[in-house]
Order: structure tokens, then C-alpha cells, then sequence
């Protein structure tokens, strides 16, 4: 049996991580196992950069943190070695960009477990998904794009069934 000391010590950690989890948008669960150190040396400020929390985490521990968040589904991914990348507020894609890059890269050693968006644990196919998705950025650009198509074509429109009707013209006289 642990001590005291050491109990209160991963219920501090489960309470951490369970707040982190509360907190995020949307998170990524990899197995690390057969990386190097330079390599998470450099994964990690990546990751520090985009504002991404990374850490290496105990399965059971973060299966506690995961349960009592509603994300109790991530505990069939949880054995090995594990790792959780935890994106903030309001960026959903940049963990599971940064992460589904470096495990195409890795050929293997490195791989995605699961994740979670919204409340919702993915698979890795959804966590791909996500990695492919534009940023909020881009989301934003490509919306004033169409919108700003659309009001064009409409002015567009509007001129030429003035300019047919001679309206014009009469205006101006």
C-alpha cells in the first residue's frame, strides 16, 4: 500500500490533469515509445510554441483524469507508453497537426492512440481528420471569401439589370 504522502501526490496529479481536460478543446494520446531525445527535445518546443500542453503521463492516472471528465473512453487506448498533447480554448487543430506530423515522419515508433474534440473521444482516423482541418485562421479567411464572392456577384448582378433597364442613364439626365 502506498503511503499517504505519495496518494495525495496522484490525486494532486489527477486533479491537474483533470482540469487541464476540463479546460481544452481537444487533445491528442500517443504512444511515445522509440523516440529520441533530440527528437522530443524538438517535438516538445514545437508543441510549446503552438501553445500546446505536452506531457508524459501514467495510463492510470490519466484514465482517472479521463473519467471523470466524461472522456472515459480514452482508457481502451491507455497502455504503454503515453503521452497527452492538450490543445487550449480555442485551437482545436494544432496538437493533432503537429503530432500526425512527426508520427508520419517517425514510420512507426511514434504513434497516435486516440483523442478528443468537444467532449467526444475520437479514433485515429478522427484525429487525422482534425489534422487536416485549416486552423481557425484559415477557417475565418476562407468564410470572408465566399462572403465577400457572394456580395460581389450580387452588386455584379444589380449594375447589369440597371445598366439593361437604361435606369442609367436616366439618373444621370
Amino acid at each position: 500500500m502506498p503511503s499517504q504522502a505519495v496518494l495525495e501526490q496522484k490525486k494532486a496529479t489527477v486533479a491537474a490533469l483533470q482540469e487541464k481536460l476540463s479546460n481544452s478543446c481537444s487533445g491528442v494520446v500517443v504512444n511515445y515509445e522509440g523516440i529520441t531525445v533530440a527528437d522530443d527535445t524538438k517535438l516538445r518546443k514545437e508543441l510549446r510554441e503552438a501553445g500546446v500542453y505536452y506531457a508524459v503521463v501514467k495510463n492510470t492516472l490519466l484514465g482517472y483524469a479521463a473519467e471523470n471528465t466524461g472522456l472515459g473512453e480514452l482508457k481502451d487506448v491507455l497502455h504503454g507508453t503515453t503521452a497527452i498533447a492538450i490543445s487550449n480554448e480555442d485551437d482545436y487543430t494544432s496538437a493533432a497537426k503537429i503530432l500526425s506530423k512527426y508520427a508520419e515522419d517517425s514510420k512507426g515508433a511514434f504513434t497516435i492512440k486516440a483523442g478528443y474534440c468537444d467532449g467526444s473521444v475520437i479514433d485515429v482516423a478522427g484525429v487525422d481528420k482534425l489534422a487536416k482541418m485549416p486552423n481557425k485562421e484559415g477557417l475565418l479567411c476562407m468564410l470572408c471569401y465566399a462572403l465577400n464572392g457572394n456580395i460581389s456577384g450580387l452588386a455584379r448582378a444589380l449594375q447589369a439589370v440597371v445598366d439593361k433597364n437604361g435606369e442609367g442613364e436616366s439618373a444621370e439626365a
